[in-house]
């Protein structure tokens, strides 16, 4: 049974930076693409950033140059370094672990990242 399990999220100033983490299990973590998504309320969940096995990286538009996504094989563990953090980058941010049919891939709980001052 896979399970990820998100930490690192809490309440940011404006300009401030935060740096979350998901832990993964009961997978081959090295084989597959990683990916953390968001989810403000009232809309809805968006791509973030995204990392494959190959540790190639992909981001949203509007994160690029402000937020790094980063893997740790040995560790089973994924990164999301966010910095110069906005009011609009509040969310439950979601760690997710991709299968080639986007029904089968897994998710984490969610961690709640609040931007304010």
């Amino acid at each position: 049974q896979v399970q990820l399990v998100e930490s690192g999220g809490g309440l940011v100033q404006p300009g401030g930076s935060l740096r979350l983490s998901c832990v993964a299990s009961g997978s081959i973590f090295s084989r597959y693409a990683m990916a953390w998504y968001r989810q403000a309320p009232g809309k809805e969940r968006e791509l973030v950033a995204r990392i494959t096995s190959l540790s190639s990286t992909n981001y949203a538009s509007s994160v690029k140059g402000r937020f790094t996504i980063s893997r740790t094989n040995a560790k089973k563990t994924v990164y999301l370094q966010m910095n110069s953090l906005k009011p609009e980058d509040t969310a439950v941010y979601y760690c997710n672990q991709e299968r080639s049919s986007p029904g089968d891939s897994y998710w984490g709980q969610g961690t709640q990242v609040t931007v304010s001052s």
